[in-house]
């Protein structure tokens, strides 16, 4: 009988996805019920932006109805979806 070496079993584990490392990305809806203002300064929240980038999304979002705004792992664009829809933004993550 051969016998067990731990270390055999250590050299061979297995990495577990959680599924947030998922490549996706997050598209934001334009409404008729929040400011330029509101939607510009919650995605200068949510992504971490500079003003004139979040105003740059916040007119496409406007003009064509919605935009991407973001790009990431999984886990990221929930984060990003869910600090946008804190003020009803209407907002749906794809991969």
């Amino acid at each position: 009988m051969e016998k067990f070496n731990p270390q055999e079993l250590e050299d061979h584990q297995v990495e577990h996805s959680t599924g947030t490392d998922i490549p996706a990305c997050v598209i934001l809806f334009d409404d008729e019920w929040h400011t330029f203002e509101q939607v510009t300064e919650q995605i200068i929240f949510a992504i971490k932006c500079n003003p004139e980038q979040a105003e740059r999304l916040t007119w496409t979002v406007h003009s064509r109805g919605k935009a991407l705004v973001y790009q990431g792992d999984m886990g990221e664009c929930l984060k990003v979806s869910e600090i946008l829809e804190e003020i009803d933004l209407g907002t749906r993550v794809e991969y």
